[in-house]
Parts: C-alpha cells; structure tokens; sequence
C-alpha cells in the first residue's frame, strides 16, 4: 500500500475510534474501508480487529486514569475476551446470514431503549445480577458474538451494565469499553494465528484509532449522557440500516420480493 493510502486509512482510523469509544459501531467506517483498499473479506475483519484493539484499548486507558475503570470490571472483560477467541473458533460454521437480518431489529431495539428509557443518568440503580454473575453469562455470550460477528458488541455491553449491572451511564461506557477491549484482544489472538492480518493497514488505522478513541473518551467524560445517548441511537440507526443495505438483508431481501425477483 502507499503512504497515501496508509495515511487515509489512519483517518479513518481516527474517525472510527472517537465513535467507538463513545458509542461502538466504528466497523461501520473501519471494514468497507480496508475492503475498498483491497484486502479480502477474511483479512479486512482480521486486520480490523487489530485497528479495534489499538482503539478499545485506548478508551480503557482514558477511562481507566479517569477512575472509571474497576476491580470488579476485569472478570467480564477476561470472560469475553474467552468467549471471543471461542467465537473467531466457530465463525467458519457461523449462521452469518441469519446474524445480517435479525441483528437489525436487534439495533432499532437498542435505539429505542437509550431514546426513551427515562432512567439513563448518572445515578447507580439496583443490580439485577452480581458481577461474578454477569461476567459468567453475558460477557462471555457478547463476546462469542464479537467474535463471530461484531457489528453493535459495544452497544450490546453498555445495555447489559446499565440494565442488569445497574451501572450509571458513565460507569456503563467505562466498563463496555473494558469489556470490548477484551473481546478485541480475544478474538484478534486467533486472527494472528490464522495470519490473514495486513500488518501495515491494521498499524496505520490503529493509530488513528488510538488517537480518535483517546479523544472520544474524554468528549464523553465531559459532555456525558448529553452526548453518548444521541450517538448510541444515531450509530445503531446507522448500523441497522446498513446491515438491512446488505446483499442477503432484508431491505435487499424485500427489494427482490417486491421486483418479482
């Protein structure tokens, strides 16, 4: 690749990571973009998980020296880094095409909740589940995802510290960053084994993404529920629509219906 375009793929980069530190969903720039560079389906989602790594783990930092990031938070984030390597394991016999149509619904669901849930502060609710619990069963299930998949695993962890952890908005993100940051380093583990990553793609935009994640924390430190609601609503929006977009979706799928195709 040149200078040029290892230059353009650090912006994206960078764009991708402000996004998902605040919100996930930075696949949606990161993956067309290493597929419009020229790499294959298989490297693009492995060299982008070595670009998402570079992201979530600069999030956990700017979190993690915030004093959001705790003790209590690191089970999860090792049971879904384990259930990620588990599920990179299965994505050959993944139901994919099944995943691309209901994972839209899915995302307009978890639209709806963070437009119209009215308890989504700063404030610290009952938990529905301990932790030890939490990191047993869903960390580990939304990391099999990330694995397999990975479009909205970010937002997926924010809505179970919020509604089963009982986490406030902020503590959510910090630990949804956390948890994803293990699911990356899960997941990209088997990647490099299979060594289908694009080294100088994957370092180029994960600087990018360092820098942007880095900045995309501190936005949503500041700025809080103010900020990270709209773009959670407006990124699985975005999301949804553009797996519904997709060859096998169900905007396409009802295209080819209503065509007579």
């Amino acid at each position: 690749m040149s200078p040029a375009l290892l230059a353009l793929l650090g912006l994206v980069g960078f764009g991708s990571g402000f996004v998902d530190a605040i919100a996930g969903g930075g696949g949606l720039l990161t993956l067309p973009s290493l597929a419009l560079a020229g790499l294959d389906p298989v490297a693009a989602v492995a060299t982008n998980k070595l670009a998402s790594t570079f992201g979530s783990g600069s999030a956990t930092l700017a979190f993690w020296r915030a004093g959001k990031i705790e003790r209590t938070m690191a089970p999860s984030a090792l049971a879904a880094g384990v259930g990620a390597a588990l599920g990179a394991l299965a994505l050959p016999w993944a139901p994919r095409a099944f995943l691309s149509q209901a994972l839209p619904i899915v995302l307009v669901a978890v639209a709806l909740y963070f437009a119209f849930a009215p308890n989504l502060t700063e404030a610290q609710r009952h938990a529905r589940v301990s932790p030890a619990r939490f990191a047993s069963t869903l960390a580990p299930a939304i990391g099999f995802y990330d694995g397999v998949f990975g479009p909205g695993a970010g937002s997926f962890y924010m809505i179970g510290f919020v509604v089963l952890a009982g986490f406030g908005l902020t503590r959510a993100m910090a630990g949804a960053r956390f948890a994803n940051f293990g699911s990356n380093i899960g997941s990209l583990a088997l990647y490099a084994l299979s060594g289908h990553i694009f080294a100088p793609a994957g370092l180029a935009m994960g600087v990018g993404a360092f820098l942007g994640a880095r900045l995309g924390a501190h936005a949503a430190l500041r700025a809080g529920a103010r900020l990270v609601r709209p773009l959670i609503i407006v990124v699985s929006c975005v999301m949804a629509l553009r797996l519904m977009a997709t060859p096998g979706g169900l905007l396409a799928a009802a295209w080819k219906f209503a065509s007579g195709g």
